[in-house]
């Protein structure tokens, strides 16, 4: 199943950040620039976006496909939306990123996928309750793990995945109603 750009800006909707304008802006301006467009110094390819990628890419079920373009989509207009959410994405993967070369010498995003989903684990991620404010794996939980899930499966392929055809915020027209679930 390959996720794509508009099911990145339908997550968004999702999240309240963009509107049905607003989201065919967006849709617009990030074909033109192919979310390439620095944002406060994050571009694709930076850092923080390379470990959300990464993080993405153990999270997410194996037959998924296309997460940098809806990863990058995702976390550049939620880093324009809110500043303080770029800042605490930062520090969680900046402190992600020191366990990685504590243990293995590498950056987080430089580990492959199994590494890095031990790492996680060795942390306590997956077993952490989300907290901004809260330890390491607290906050790794909040900022990274569980934003890039709300992302996943509130985007229309997302919801399909796990068989929730119109996630909340999703709209699906009266016909979606009025049929049982497949």
């Amino acid at each position: 199943m390959e996720l794509t750009r508009r099911d990145a800006l339908a997550a968004l909707a999702s999240a309240g950040v963009v509107g049905g304008g607003a989201a065919a802006a967006l849709a617009r301006e990030r074909r033109e620039a192919t979310a390439r467009r620095p944002t406060d110094g994050e571009s694709a390819g930076s850092p923080l976006l390379d470990a959300l990628v990464a993080t993405a890419e153990v999270v997410y079920p194996e037959e998924v496909s296309g997460v940098p373009a809806f990863v990058e989509t995702y976390s550049l207009a939620r880093f324009d939306a809110r500043p303080d959410y770029r800042a605490g994405v930062r520090d969680a993967v900046e402190e992600l990123d020191d366990h990685a070369r504590a243990w293995y010498d590498e950056a987080y995003a430089a580990l492959d996928r199994g590494t890095r989903d031990d790492l996680l684990r060795s942390m306590g991620v997956d077993a952490a309750e989300e907290d901004p404010e809260g330890t390491t794996a607290e906050r790794v939980r909040f900022y990274a793990v569980n934003e890039l899930l709300f992302a996943l499966y509130t985007s229309p392929a997302g919801g399909r995945l796990v068989g929730i055809e119109n996630p909340q915020g999703h709209p699906g027209g009266t016909e979606s109603y009025r049929r049982g679930p497949r």
